[in-house]
């Protein structure tokens, strides 16, 4: 009697809960509220949930409710009635369609939206035609049938799930652990074959590279394929919801992996091609750019996780601007310092190795940071110079030169015989033709004039040998070779002195330097000098 009385008390309080809530059409929120409240198991009244179908009729137009709500459960998509308008005449101006209409989820599922039909609202004759071809993609034909035959003790719930929607899950984990390891060497055998059309480059750290990269390809499928399958075991909409955003923040985390890697991959192609370039400087930009693909990846899926909680893309996109020149503001200098380094690697007035002048800075670039260049200088002291400021400067680059042009004067003594100077000049000229390390089709050596305490030669000569170290040993070559060639003719170099001459003095000889102009003697010399060579 008891039972009986409580089932009657239970049965009226369900019916004054649904004459309580009546079928409301006259704005969106209602609309969707009356199709989701009367699918509830508590109120269940699938023909009022049908009144909100629009163009069907009975049986027909409840399929259509029930089937788009699981629709709506298998994707974990909850309506948040909080954001539904309640105006009669919205309309949604992000849209392309003209009229009343209201997208339920624009981002996830733009296929449901309701429409304004005179003085109602309805789902829309779009989204009542695509509910059945959606369900038959999501729930296989085989969904129902294994509802059918499976025992009542499978049906028991544990933590709102049915048992044998536990041992599904177990199967899907299954197959896809199967999957995994088959569709590892297929994707890698794709991705190496793939490598080698594009560039043939093969290179044991690429070949690593891409087997890095193949691993979270593969279980990228994987998710897809578990996404697919899973509202196929017609779970409860919060453990779908759990599960889908469990895997949606997966997804994001696997494809940060998979463009981390492809950087890296291509960083590594870039590498071997700058091998092979002459310039170091491509070589210094692999890092740099390396670093900001890098940064410019996890950045894009941090942006993307924060959509995955929910937070308008939008919005996002929006405070990314704004707190993208928030932060230029902030560090003009770091965003200045960045456009020199790219201006840098556009221009390239340097390459690293190369000795370089700018300003106050002289010495040799070893580095071509994201911020600053390094140089050193012949004293091993280190500089930083910013690129911001290193773009602007008039840079001097002596390591592009084609020749290292070396410049000096040779004072002999006053009293050298013209013979002499002349044999001197001849001398020096067939030494430089004669020396490897510099260029014989363009030289000087003059006599250039008369000096306050010599005779001045004018040597100027061009080394072939870009290194400054080389340039030092070359100099040192063809000083050597000019003291010997002086030494041999008696050619004597001159210092800054004064001589006071007296001549003709009581028992005194006039001062003589008895120098040797003997024309034999200084052809011997200078033939001597290709046999010395």
């Amino acid at each position: 009697m008891k039972k009986l009385f409580l089932f009657f008390l239970l049965f009226s309080a369900s019916l004054i809960a649904q004459n309580k809530v009546k079928v409301d059409l006259s704005n969106p929120n209602g609309t969707i509220y009356t199709h989701l409240y009367f699918l509830n198991s508590n109120s269940y009244a699938p023909q009022k949930a049908a009144a909100t179908i629009y163009g069907y009729d009975g049986i027909e137009a409840q399929e259509i409710a029930i089937k788009l709500k699981t629709i709506m459960d298998a994707k974990g998509l909850k309506v948040d009635f909080s954001k539904v308008p309640t105006d009669k005449m919205y309309s949604d101006t992000t849209i392309t369609k003209s009229g009343n209409q209201y997208l339920l989820f624009p981002n996830k599922m733009p296929e449901i939206y309701l429409e304004k039909i005179e003085d109602n609202w309805y789902y829309s004759k779009e989204t009542s035609s695509k509910v059945l071809e959606l369900y038959d993609l999501m729930y296989p034909w085989y969904s129902e049938k294994l509802q059918e035959i499976i025992p009542e003790v499978g049906h028991r719930k544990l933590f709102n799930v049915e048992l044998w929607q536990y041992i599904g899950l177990l199967i899907l984990i299954i197959i896809s652990f199967g999957l995994f390891y088959v569709l590892r060497k297929i994707v890698f055998l794709i991705l190496n074959k793939s490598q080698h059309l594009i560039i043939n480059i093969s290179d044991e750290e690429i070949k690593s590279s891409l087997k890095k990269l193949t691993r979270p390809v593969v279980l990228l499928i994987l998710m897809a394929f578990i996404k697919n399958r899973l509202p196929s075991l017609v779970l409860h909409i919060d453990v779908n919801n759990f599960l889908l955003l469990a895997i949606n923040i997966m997804v994001v985390v696997f494809w940060i992996y998979v463009f981390m890697k492809l950087v890296l991959v291509i960083m590594s192609i870039y590498a071997k091609y700058a091998e092979s370039t002459v310039s170091k400087l491509d070589d210094q930009l692999a890092p740099v750019l390396k670093n900001f693909l890098m940064g410019i990846v996890i950045f894009g899926g941090l942006l993307k996780l924060l959509t995955l909680f929910g937070v308008d893309p939008v919005t996002v996109i929006a405070g990314a601007s704004i707190g993208g020149i928030a932060l230029a503001l902030a560090s003009q200098d770091t965003v200045k310092n960045f456009i020199g380094t790219i201006m840098i690697f556009v221009d390239k007035p340097f390459h690293i190795g190369d000795w370089i002048e700018a300003g106050t800075v002289i010495g040799t670039v070893e580095t071509v940071g994201f911020r600053s260049t390094t140089v050193r200088a012949a004293d091993t002291t280190i500089f930083q110079i910013p690129n911001s400021q290193l773009s602007e400067m008039v840079v001097n680059n002596k390591g592009l030169r084609s020749f290292r042009r070396y410049t000096t004067n040779l004072g002999i003594r006053y009293d050298t015989p013209p013979e002499l100077i002349e044999a001197f000049v001849l001398g020096i000229r067939r030494i430089i033709e004669l020396e490897p390390s510099t260029r014989t089709e363009e030289f000087n050596v003059e006599f250039a004039g008369f000096a306050e305490s010599s005779l001045s030669i004018l040597l100027n000569v061009y080394f072939v040998n870009l290194d400054w170290a080389d340039e030092q040993t070359s100099k040192h070559i063809l000083h050597m070779k000019i003291l010997k060639l002086a030494n041999s003719l008696g050619v004597g170099f001159a210092f800054p002195s004064s001589t006071l001459m007296i001549e003709q003095i009581l028992d005194k000889k006039s001062v003589d330097s008895n120098y040797d102009v003997d024309e034999k003697r200084i052809q011997e010399i200078l033939d001597s000098i290709n046999l010395n060579q």
